[in-house]
């Protein structure tokens, strides 16, 4: 506390005031006068010097608390039921303290997930490309028939294809995961949405013979980014198409009230299972249902799409009958 420089220059002064006012009470009063002066004057300096030893105290125990949250300790309590600077300085540390925690538990939580998806994703492209690499020793072999060195060599180009597909897809999610991407507001009418979204599944669902029914007023539109919809409606598209019988139906229905714009796109397929719904929007989660070649990636981005853009999208299915993807654009978000 001493080697304070501003506690030794106003120690300083208190003293020689003191002093100048004992000794005139001891010239033009009395002697007497003089010394309760003095004692007086003593008693005071004392319990400047006690109280200021106590706040110094108290402001090393908060730079001990500091100290100890630096080294990631948050479970310290430093608040008290007193009143004045020093109990608000330890409230808004103690409030501080308490963001810092919430901060680092989210960054564990980041840190498991970026461990998860890498674990995903390595786990994703080690099949293809062990299939591949299994294909080429296969084509080095110079005895190969025509027949089998194209066929291995189609299906190596199958499988990069789908490599490209889903770090494509990866590299989009995790753009809007970091939030970069920025989302255009722009009318958008839902029958050219449609149109644009349908073009991708015209050959899958015509091999299969399926039929594709769209109801809706062609007036509906709503406000957001055409490309990045577009994307979201073509994942849900080729997820009931795969799993929709041949000669199945899928639909979609439009419409718009004051409140939002919905979209539902439905099938009569096979339908999903009660214990997959709340999941079928994580990351490479696959159900019961789930074809062969699923990565399980398509409708978690749909999902990323629509709720970056103030949209909300559910999902109602029972098994044997068909599924219900429901998607509403809100005019307005309050």
């Amino acid at each position: 506390m001493f080697r304070n420089k501003e506690i030794q220059v106003f120690l300083l002064c208190l003293l020689i005031i003191s002093l100048l006012v004992a000794l005139a009470s001891f010239f033009f009063i009395s002697i007497e006068a003089g010394v309760v002066v003095l004692l007086t004057a003593i008693l005071l300096i004392c319990s400047f010097l006690i109280f200021t030893k106590w706040r110094y105290r108290e402001i090393e125990e908060l730079s001990s608390y500091l100290r100890r949250i630096s080294r990631g300790d948050y479970t310290l309590d430093v608040r008290d039921n007193y009143e004045g600077e020093l109990s608000i300085l330890k409230s808004d540390i103690y409030k501080v303290t308490l963001m810092l925690s919430e901060h680092h538990s989210l960054l564990q939580e980041d840190k498991i997930k970026l461990t998860n998806a890498i674990s995903d994703i390595s786990h994703q492209l080690k099949t293809p490309l062990t299939s591949m690499m299994v294909m080429a020793d296969l084509l080095g072999d110079v005895k190969l028939a025509e027949e089998k060195r194209q066929e291995f060599t189609n299906n190596i180009r199958v499988q990069l294809e789908r490599i490209e597909w889903l770090v494509t897809s990866l590299l989009k999610l995790s753009k809007i995961d970091a939030g970069t991407v920025l989302f255009k507001k722009e009318p958008i009418l839902v029958c050219q949405l449609l149109e644009r979204a349908i073009q991708p599944v015209l050959v899958p669902m015509d091999i299969k013979q399926q039929t594709l029914k769209m109801n809706g007023d062609q007036e509906v539109s709503f406000s957001g980014d055409f490309n990045w919809t577009a994307e979201a409606i073509i994942n849900i598209l080729k997820n009931c198409v795969e799993h929709t019988k041949e000669g199945g139906t899928v639909s979609l229905t439009f419409s718009e009230n004051a409140l939002f714009t919905e979209l539902i796109v439905s099938d009569n397929g096979g339908g999903i299972a009660k214990e997959d719904l709340p999941y079928i929007f994580k990351r490479f989660y696959k159900g019961e249902n789930a074809g062969e070649d699923s990565v399980g990636i398509g409708l978690a981005m749909a999902y990323s799409i629509i709720k970056s853009q103030q949209g909300d999208i559910e999902v109602k299915s029972v098994l044997g009958e068909g599924t219900e993807f429901i998607i509403k654009f809100y005019k307005q978000v309050i």
